[in-house]
C-alpha cells in the first residue's frame, strides 16, 4: 500500500507477478531478444529549441536536459515541437520526467491521430514558479499568444493546475490533469524518499537504464521508454586513475619502486574512461518543494475557471473533494485501466483520443477530415 502512494507522485506501479499486464506492449514471441536501444528525439517532434526567460532568483540552481546553470539572469527551457496549425498543446512533464516523455503521444496526436494542433513539450525544475510557464509562453509568442490547452503529468499537472489557477496565460482555454490528485500525494510524500533510495544510484549505460525502466514498470511501453530514458539519466565519466589514487591512498606504506611502477601505471591510465549513467535531477534534495505543490490542489483544480480533464490509473486515485466535484460536474474524469502511473506513457493512444474528444466536445478544435466519430 505504501509503495502504491508514492508511485502517484513519480513512478509506475510494480508490474504484475510473471510479466506484464494484459494488452502490454511488451510481449514477444518466444526466445526472442527485446531491443533496449535508445530512440532520438528527432523521430518524434519536428524541432528542438532551448527558450530564454529572465530569472527572478539569482541564487537557484537547476538542470535541464544536459545543460547544467548556475541562474544568474536568465533560466533555460528546452522546448519540443510538433504541427503548425490548431490550438496549442502545452505538455508539462512530471518530476524526474523530461519533455520526452510525451514523444508516442506527439507523434499519435499530430500524425495519426484526429486533432492538427500544435504541442509544445516543455522541461521544467521543481522550485520553477508557474509565471515562468507563462514568460515561455510570452517569449513563444508576445503577447498575443494563440489558444492553448494546457496538459500537465503528475508533478507537472500540479504546476498546471498553479499557472491556470493564476491566470498567466490569458489565452488559456482548458486544463488537463495526468494522474495526480492531492489526497494520494500527500500521503505519499512520508515514504518518497524510501521509494527513492531503493531505485539504482547508476546504471552501466543508458540501455541498461532502458531495460530498467521496463523491466521495474516505470515504463510499460518500451517504445516510450526507449526515447524518454534518456531525459531522465546523463552520462557521468569517472577516470579510473583517480579512483586508483584513492585507493593507494589508503592502502600501508610501500617500496619507492612499488610506487613508481603504481605511478607508471596511474599515468598509463590517465586517459582511460569508466562512463555510467546516473539520474539527471536528484530528486531527493528537491523535498521541500514537494507540499507546496500539491497542497490545496483538489480545491485550485477545482475553482479554476476554465474546462477541466481529469485522467487517472485507477479510481482508486480519488480523494474526498475531487470525488465531490466529480458528482457536481465540475470536471470530465476518465480512468485508463491497466496503466502505470506514467499513464500517456503506457497508454499514449488512449490519452490522445480522450484528449481528442474532450477538445471537440468543448469545441476548441474539429476532428480531421475522413475520421469517423
Amino acid at each position: 500500500m505504501e509503495k502504491q502512494l508514492h508511485l502517484n507522485l513519480l513512478a509506475s506501479r510494480p508490474p504484475m507477478a510473471g510479466g506484464f499486464q494484459s494488452g502490454s506492449k511488451m510481449k514477444m514471441g518466444p526466445g526472442r531478444k527485446r531491443d533496449f536501444s535508445p530512440l532520438p528525439w528527432s523521430q518524434y517532434f519536428e524541432t528542438m529549441e532551448d527558450v530564454v526567460v529572465e530569472n527572478e532568483n539569482a541564487s537557484a540552481y537547476f538542470i535541464i536536459l544536459s545543460i547544467s546553470i548556475s541562474l544568474t539572469a536568465v533560466n533555460i527551457f528546452r522546448i519540443y515541437c510538433s504541427g503548425s496549425h490548431g490550438p496549442v498543446l502545452l505538455l508539462l512533464h512530471g518530476g524526474g520526467h523530461s519533455a520526452l516523455s510525451w514523444a508516442v503521444f506527439t507523434v499519435i496526436s499530430i500524425i495519426t491521430e484526429k486533432q492538427a494542433d500544435r504541442l509544445y513539450s516543455c522541461c521544467f525544475f521543481f522550485f520553477l514558479p508557474q509565471r515562468d510557464i507563462g514568460k515561455v509562453v510570452e517569449a513563444l509568442y508576445g503577447d498575443n499568444p494563440p489558444p492553448i490547452m494546457l496538459i500537465g503529468h503528475s508533478m507537472g499537472g500540479a504546476i498546471a493546475v498553479h499557472t491556470a489557477t493564476a491566470n498567466h496565460i490569458p489565452s488559456l482555454l482548458g486544463l488537463c490533469v495526468i494522474d495526480v490528485v492531492e489526497g494520494t500525494a500527500m500521503d505519499a510524500l512520508n515514504s518518497m524518499q524510501n521509494f527513492l533510495r531503493s531505485r539504482p544510484k547508476t546504471f552501466k549505460s543508458l540501455e541498461n537504464a532502458i531495460e530498467w525502466s521496463v523491466k521495474s514498470g516505470q515504463i510499460r511501453n518500451i517504445e516510450s521508454a526507449r526515447v524518454s530514458m534518456g531525459g531522465q539519466v546523463k552520462k557521468c565519466v569517472w577516470a579510473l586513475s583517480s579512483l586508483q589514487y584513492v585507493l593507494c591512498g589508503c592502502e600501508e606504506s610501500t617500496t619507492e619502486e612499488e610506487s613508481s611502477k603504481k605511478r607508471a601505471k596511474e599515468d598509463d591510465q590517465e586517459t582511460k574512461k569508466e562512463s555510467i549513467f546516473t539520474w539527471r535531477v536528484e530528486l531527493s534534495k528537491t523535498e521541500k518543494y514537494w507540499e507546496g505543490w500539491f497542497k490545496g490542489l483538489s480545491a485550485l483544480f477545482l475553482t479554476t475557471p476554465v474546462p477541466k480533464l481529469l485522467l487517472l490509473a485507477g479510481v482508486d486515485r480519488l480523494d474526498k473533494d475531487l470525488t465531490i466535484g466529480q458528482m457536481q460536474g465540475k470536471f470530465q474524469m476518465q480512468v485508463l485501466p491497466q496503466c502505470g502511473h506514467a499513464v500517456h506513457e503506457d497508454a499514449p493512444e488512449k490519452v490522445a483520443d480522450a484528449l481528442a474528444t474532450f477538445m471537440v466536445r468543448h469545441k476548441f478544435t474539429e476532428f480531421k477530415e475522413g475520421y469517423l466519430w
